[in-house]
């Protein structure tokens, strides 16, 4: 597991904390200094930054995961009363596709936002590093 997995999977970690962002990115900025030597967090900040998706949808996904993906529960839902209560088996099938997509969107929004979170930390610590300088 290379440095930015490591930094992202420390973000997530923070996320499932309720607490504001200064708090985590606070938290964040002891583990990251812990992990990753100062000389290499410029070089981790940009393959993070790179591997982000700049477009329209992953934006919308990042900001509002539960939002775009509350169709896709609602979905499977439907499927699966409808399959339990009409005795249909194919209605089963929205269920499981309503539900996997629900979940990967959720899922995509979490790795979005860690990894925007681990950008701000280590733009955190580097604009204290110049500070103290």
């Amino acid at each position: 597991m290379d440095y930015s997995e490591k930094l992202i999977r420390m973000a997530e970690d923070e996320l499932t904390e309720y607490s504001t962002d200064a708090r985590k990115i606070e938290k964040l900025r002891r583990k990251f200094s812990f992990a990753v030597p100062y000389p290499q967090q410029a070089e981790v900040r940009e393959a993070v930054a790179a591997s982000m998706s700049q477009n329209f949808l992953a934006k919308l996904v990042e900001e509002n995961r539960q939002t775009v993906a509350l169709p896709f529960w609602g979905i499977g839902g439907l499927g699966l009363l409808l399959g339990i209560a009409g005795r249909q088996p194919l209605d089963l099938i929205a269920t499981g596709v309503g539900f996997y997509v629900a979940f990967q969107i959720q899922k995509w929004g979490w790795e979005l936002q860690a990894k925007r979170l681990v950008i701000q930390t280590l733009d955190d610590i580097k604009a204290g590093v110049e500070s103290s300088r």
